[in-house]
């Protein structure tokens, strides 16, 4: 089956096959990414039913479809449509959780561009309902991953025009919580979504 981009442009799937890195036992996971990891975290915590917490498939539009025989139909050409909302949503310890994952290979700061518009009004919509709407941030050069409310996000963003264009690392580490890496799962993110919310009821629910 053929899938193609909206400008026409057809889908290469050899484009997003990563490449095996290998490392030293030290740095045994360097060569893993956010969205592995995440995935990799999420199966556990369904395994140890500490959460329910899903990857949202990335919505298809079908264009042609092919009926080789009376009862069955295959699709022979659809394209990739941007997704409306979030990367992952789920429920955790009576919280609906909806949140988006991003990694940036600057040290100093976490790029607005990064982030669709589209994304934030999803998390704003979220956090009015009194979800748990975050987003997880990976410094990729200094190996620190990072969870953040989505106010934070929302206070830079709504301010981009007039001011910056990126989220200070100093922000991320003062109103964030580290995930710290451990064997299984390597990236256990709700470990920091847990202490975010103790800093949360010990403030008066303010989210940063």
């Amino acid at each position: 089956m053929a899938f193609n981009y909206p400008n026409g442009h057809s889908f290469n799937q050899k484009a997003f096959q990563k490449p095996i890195v290998s490392y030293g036992a030290s740095q045994s996971n360097r060569g893993m990414s956010l969205e592995h990891d995440i995935n990799e975290a999420n199966k556990y915590y369904l395994a140890t039913d500490q959460a329910v917490i899903h990857k949202k498939p990335t919505p298809v539009q079908i264009v042609n479809v092919s009926y080789p025989a009376r009862a069955a139909a295959k699709i022979t050409e659809a394209y990739f449509r941007q997704a409306s909302t979030t990367d992952y949503n789920g429920i955790y310890r009576g919280y609906y959780i909806d949140f988006d994952a991003k990694e940036t290979t600057h040290k100093r700061s976490f790029p607005l561009s990064n982030i669709h518009e589209h994304q934030v009004k999803h998390l704003k919509a979220i956090a009015k309902q009194k979800g748990l709407a975050f987003m997880i941030i990976r410094f990729t050069v200094l190996q620190e991953t990072y969870v953040i409310w989505a106010n934070l996000v929302f206070k830079y963003w709504d301010n981009r025009e007039n001011g910056r264009k990126s989220i200070p690392y100093e922000e991320i580490t003062k109103f964030g919580e580290r995930v710290e890496q451990q064997f299984n799962p390597t990236t256990p993110y709700l470990q920091a979504v847990d202490k975010l919310l103790i800093q949360r009821k010990e403030e008066g629910d303010n989210l940063i």
